[in-house]
């Protein structure tokens, strides 16, 4: 059973790719010149415009595994700095749901073993005291450690909490969508260029000053081995 969800979780990877280089639906939609579409769509009717971006968004993220600042620009030139934030969030943290729950189901009896063999791995993602799971949360989503994408299908094998990812997935991701489309919408909007500009600096300045504070004073130092080694394998 175990191999059998495996399997089929790369039987589905290896079809997707073979349709998107087919089809091209990758090249598609990660061209923001080509979801131009959605400007009419959006004159006629908000809800609906939100819903197909949403929609183009999870598929991106999640299916196609398009880098999220491509859909963020497209939020903030789109619906502006608040309502862009909030739907590139939305889009974003669902498409995390997706993808957690596609990897506990096929990834986590499978290869959850493999991975508790490394001791740091073992000690960071499977605590027993269930302590950590917020704390890695926050250190992944600010400091660009592994591609976003592979992050989502990564904690479907740990033992985090649905909702406590899901969460926590929304707060650490929000500063860095808030910062894209904040900065894009300013970059559209001359009355508000600078106001927009500086708020999206001012992020920007944030998730990179605490990105850089974990990275130096958490990540390093559980690399160390009490020997004084960085390797990460038994």
């Amino acid at each position: 059973m175990k191999s059998k969800k495996l399997w089929s979780f790369f039987g589905i990877i290896v079809l997707v790719l073979i349709l998107n280089h087919i089809f091209g639906w990758s090249s598609f939609i990660g061209d923001p010149d080509n979801l131009k579409f959605l400007e009419e769509i959006l004159a006629d009717n908000l809800i609906l415009a939100m819903l197909i971006y949403m929609g183009l968004t999870v598929i991106g993220c999640v299916v196609l595994a398009l880098p999220g600042v491509t859909f963020a620009i497209v939020a903030g030139l789109l619906f502006g700095p608040v309502l862009g934030t909030v739907c590139c969030s939305a889009a974003t943290t669902a498409g995390a749901m997706i993808a957690f729950i596609v990897g506990r189901f096929f990834l986590k009896d499978s290869i959850k073993p493999m991975v508790m063999k490394n001791k740091y791995l073992k000690k960071w993602l499977f605590d027993e005291k269930g302590n950590n799971g917020i704390f890695i949360l926050m250190i992944t989503r600010l400091v660009p450690i592994f591609p976003y994408n592979l992050q989502n299908f990564a904690y479907g094998i740990t033992d985090i909490r649905f909702g406590t990812y899901s969460v926590c997935s929304l707060i650490f991701m929000l500063p860095g969508t808030a910062m894209y489309t904040v900065g894009t919408a300013g970059l559209a909007d001359k009355e508000n260029r600078l106001l927009y500009l500086g708020i999206a600096l001012a992020l920007a300045a944030v998730v990179m000053g605490m990105g850089a504070y974990l990275k130096k004073h958490y990540i390093k130092e559980e690399q160390v081995d009490d020997g004084g080694t960085t390797e990460l394998d038994d």
